[in-house]
């Protein structure tokens, strides 16, 4: 693998690879030749820093990696995550085709099914007013308590498939602050309001912890009984569900990771705005990518393309971070969605085979909706001393038929960012532009390098018809998919989430220190300044 990964950076040398400006101007089907399309989607990696020879190269590293067979046994349900000893079946919860998926032998997808269906019902009955609160009053607002997994995905979904939404008002909580439960609070009626507790083990923190205050609001105003009526749980812990005063509980399994559970009884808050349809669609759509996934040869396969692509501007061109650019205003949270799916995946230092990794593993994932981010960070991105590749995101239709010539002006601004960032503007540009507009020789020879843009930046594009339930369910499935390639080719578990444990460990230790329970002994001299400060300034 090292051997590869060297030989394509002097690839990437020897052919001027970097180069794409050069390469649009010697090429003029290089659109053709560097983008594939799956029904309306369309992938256009044109704009990377790729040629026919640096493609040959990755397509031998994958091979090298065994990324198709690796590929292969997730969808089969070996385990694959070998530090917890799991099986890794996101792909099973959308399984559309109902294969039999084995686990020990034993077919899942009668138990994914049969938890399906109860959810549809359950979400009927809540959009029917068929199940009504305590007091007899239909519900009007569901609350989402989790955190991580268990509501990253939610709330990005339910924001992104707004124009869909028939059912009850969605909000959802996560931050331990209490600030963000007591906000969510003031906004209801606890008459009218149900609660969705999401939490696989029933135990964590921030989510326990948000869950009681929310128990306590419903107790207060209506009384210990109505507690039932107001809450429903996502959990595997039916006994420390039960003892919460919850009936309704929807279960997953361990195979399921909580970054790639919104496929799961963790998108029930998304069911229930948009209707058991609608969400039957966004799982059409991510079973669409991974039939994709699976049989398209490579050249033509997006999601392993994604994933070369994201490793040759990672350790071939050594870029540490990439930008993602939602031109769609309802994608807001998809940049935090990814975010966490990529960087908790493939944040590791440690092979499969516990040894140090060879490479750069998982780069920075960061980014906003466009145009926002064009008056936010795009200056870094064009003109800063880092390469930082970029990928966008477009929808051909918007769904405010009456305000096409804003969709229209949004479409120019992401289509013009990437043409600017590959194109740039050299020296001799900016000087001859300051000029025609009127400014002598040597105004412009000292305003004209302010004004260099120096090109060659990479990006890629990824284009849909509109964003509708079908879609949404084939970007999160691409995207997941990328996270696997990246994966195979570190030689890294993209499944396990370790790096998350320390940290929780010490905050329990602290937290009797923080109470003024314990002394601050033991713990450093900033730690316990630090604690010290805070407990004089407590009020």
């Amino acid at each position: 693998m090292k051997a590869l990964v060297e030989n394509l950076k002097a690839t990437a040398r020897e052919t001027d690879a970097t180069d794409i400006r050069a390469a649009f101007a010697a090429d003029p089907n290089r659109f053709s030749r560097f983008s594939t399309a799956f029904d309306d989607l369309l992938f256009d990696y044109s704009k990377c820093a790729v040629n026919d020879r640096i493609i040959d190269g990755l397509e031998a590293l994958a091979k090298a990696a065994k990324v198709e067979e690796k590929r292969d046994a997730m969808f089969r349900g070996d385990i694959i995550n070998i530090t917890e000893e799991r099986a890794v079946l996101h792909t099973a919860l959308r399984n559309r085709s109902n294969r039999p998926v084995l686990v020990d032998g034993k077919d899942v997808m009668p138990d994914v099914n049969a938890v399906l269906e109860a959810m549809g019902k359950f979400a009927d009955d809540i959009r029917s007013g068929a199940l009504k609160g305590a007091t007899g009053k239909k519900i009007t607002d569901v609350v989402n308590i989790g955190i991580g997994g268990s509501d990253l995905g939610p709330v990005m979904a339910t924001l992104a498939l707004a124009p869909f939404h028939d059912g009850p008002r969605l909000h959802f909580v996560s931050n331990v602050d209490g600030a963000h439960i007591a906000d969510t609070l003031t906004l209801l009626d606890p008459e009218t309001s149900l609660f969705i507790v999401a939490s696989k083990t029933f135990t964590t923190i921030e989510t326990m912890t948000n869950a009681a205050t929310a128990r306590a609001f419903i107790a207060g105003k209506l009384g210990e009984a109505a507690v039932g009526h107001h809450f429903a749980a996502v959990s595997t812990a039916l006994d420390k569900v039960g003892a919460f005063g919850i009936d309704a509980a929807f279960g997953f399994w361990d195979w399921v990771g909580g970054r790639y559970s919104i496929w799961s009884a963790i998108g029930l808050p998304l069911m229930i705005a948009i209707g058991k349809e609608n969400f039957g669609r966004f799982l059409d759509g991510g079973h669409a990518i991974d039939e994709h996934f699976r049989s398209a040869p490579l050249r033509q396969n997006i999601p392993m393309l994604l994933g070369l692509i994201g490793f040759y501007n990672r350790n071939v061109l050594g870029y540490p971070s990439r930008a993602i650019l939602p031109y769609d205003q309802r994608l807001t949270r998809f940049p935090a969605y990814l975010q966490q799916l990529d960087m908790e995946s493939n944040g590791k230092g440690v092979t499969l085979d516990s040894q140090p990794v060879e490479f750069s593993t998982g780069p920075v994932v960061w980014g906003e909706p466009g145009t926002n981010g064009q008056h936010a960070f795009y200056q870094l991105i064009h003109q800063g001393t880092d390469v930082i590749p970029a990928e966008f995101m477009i929808a051909a239709n918007g769904h405010e038929k009456d305000l096409r010539h804003q969709h229209q002006l949004l479409m120019a601004n992401c289509l013009a960012q990437s043409e600017a960032l590959m194109k740039g503007r050299t020296l001799a540009e900016a000087k001859a532009q300051l000029t025609s507009k009127g400014m002598d020789d040597a105004k412009a020879d000292k305003i004209a390098p302010h004004r260099v843009f120096t090109g060659n930046r990479p990006s890629l594009t990824i284009v849909y018809d509109q964003l509708d339930p079908f879609a949404l369910g084939r970007l999160i499935a691409l995207y997941e998919h990328r996270v696997f390639v990246e994966g195979a080719l570190f030689n890294i578990n993209s499944f396990d989430q370790w790096g998350v444990e320390l940290g929780k460990e010490l905050a329990t230790g602290l937290l009797p220190v923080i109470e003024g329970k314990e002394s601050a002994e033991g713990h450093d001299s900033s730690t316990a300044g630090l604690v010290a400060a805070l407990l004089k300034a407590a009020r």
